[in-house]
């Protein structure tokens, strides 16, 4: 009899601000072990690691990744001015953040200009402005994929791509399982951020409540998929780091969140976290 052929394996990350560096965490456990998956689906900041790592998915690729967070700084991904943001109060531009600073850093580390260019396919979920509907982009200028997925609404402009207007994949799909699932996937390996779980205080200033707000929507809908999809192919959520107190908007704390994911998941997969199916307790409400 012939063998069965293996079903293919999609990685899928979600958004989460300055928590993506948790997701580089997880990739070096995951390169170090060889685990490689067939294609890579992004939304938001999970986009931007997602081709970053499909243009060489191996330890050397994510070392890449690395160095890009580690010189991360919020003013790489913020650049708040004064003017920009009156302009933005006052309806003069839909935006209070320029995304030129977020754009140089990826165009300075993508190693290929079109998403096609990539080793493995990448496909980056974005959402139509006018429609509210996902949009995925397979191929084309990546670094404006990119931005187009990670344009967060009211803070970065919108991105038009084809003469449609895209911003931020989480509104429409932050943790795109189901995109997964209908490229083909038949197993999906979730790479989430997690969420700020031990904060004592609500976060400081209006962008950082706001970035929390969404991340804990983002969790929120990671576990309503998680519950819709198990069923229908072999699901695999990588435990997130727990306890948390780093903000989606603290981009001070890099390295510490990408060694601690980085060794959470080197415990998990020695437990034989692949065979292990379901939501991982870090991702249930819990207390501290």
């Amino acid at each position: 009899m012939p063998a069965e052929s293996k079903p293919n394996t999609a990685f899928v990350l979600a958004g989460g601000g300055s928590l993506g560096a948790v997701q580089v965490g997880m990739l070096k456990e995951l390169a170090r072990q060889q685990i490689v998956p067939d294609f890579v689906v992004g939304a938001s900041v999970g986009a931007i690691n997602g081709a970053v790592y499909a243009a060489e998915p191996n330890e050397e690729g994510v070392a890449h990744l690395e160095s890009m967070w580690l010189r991360l700084r919020r003013a790489n991904v913020f650049p708040l001015s004064a003017t920009s943001g009156i302009r933005g109060l006052f309806g003069k531009q839909n935006h209070l953040v320029t995304s030129a600073s977020l754009r140089s850093l990826i165009e300075s580390t993508l190693p290929y200009q079109r998403l096609e260019e990539a080793r493995i396919p990448c496909h980056i979920v974005a959402t139509d402005v006018l429609e509210g509907t996902e949009t995925v982009l397979s191929q084309g200028p990546a670094a404006v994929a990119m931005l187009a997925s990670a344009a967060i609404p009211g803070v970065f402009p919108t991105v038009s791509i084809d003469e449609r207007h895209l911003m931020d994949g989480g509104v429409a799909n932050n943790t795109p399982i189901s995109t997964a699932f209908g490229l083909g996937a038949g197993r999906v390996i979730v790479l989430p951020t997690g969420m700020s779980c031990a904060l004592e205080a609500p976060p400081h200033g209006a962008m950082a409540l706001a970035l929390h707000a969404l991340n804990l929507l983002i969790m929120h809908q990671l576990l309503s998929d998680i519950e819709r999809f198990s069923p229908q192919c072999e699901l695999i959520v990588i435990p997130p780091i727990c306890p948390l107190t780093t903000t989606a908007y603290d981009f001070s704390h890099s390295a510490e969140l990408i060694r601690s994911a980085e060794e959470t998941t080197r415990r998990w997969l020695k437990k034989n976290g692949l065979q292990a199916l379901g939501t991982p307790p870090a991702l249930l409400p819990h207390d501290h």
